[in-house]
């Protein structure tokens, strides 16, 4: 579980570095281009989840875990808010649909999610060998 939970929280940190929002005239941003205290917030998560990897503490991993997906969850609420709320000063539906599409959404997001899986589902090693050990 070691091996599994370093290398979750490796592929979390290098999805945080990956294209995760392409703005149409401005290019793709990160997670500390879309807002510096989200992406924050989201390495202390990732560290989290590598220090329990290290000290092989699965629940800890888990809640990890869960963290970044709900974290990863509440970062694509607000990017979708902003970028619909960026563009309330035009008073037409279609173009303010219009101009809120041009943000989209990249392949990072993939990468942290597959991350973040492994920490969710790994489970604690059976420790039914050492109850037969004992008792043989």
């Amino acid at each position: 579980m070691k091996t599994l939970g370093i290398t979750a929280a490796v592929a979390m940190g290098a999805g945080g570095m990956c294209p995760l929002v392409h703005v149409t005239f401005i290019g793709n941003w990160n997670y500390f281009q879309i807002d510096p205290v989200l992406g924050t917030g989201f390495y202390i998560i990732v560290a989290i989840a590598l220090i329990a990897a290290l000290l092989d503490k699965t629940g800890l991993m888990r809640f990890a875990g869960w963290a970044a997906l709900l974290w990863v969850i509440l970062t694509l609420a607000a990017v979708w808010f902003k970028s619909h709320d960026a563009f309330s000063f035009i008073h037409f539906k279609k173009l303010i649909n219009l101009a809120s599409g041009m943000v989209k959404y990249r392949w990072g997001w993939l990468v942290i999610i597959a991350g973040t899986l492994p920490l969710i589902t790994g489970r604690r090693k059976h420790l039914s060998s050492d109850y037969n050990k004992i008792n043989n």
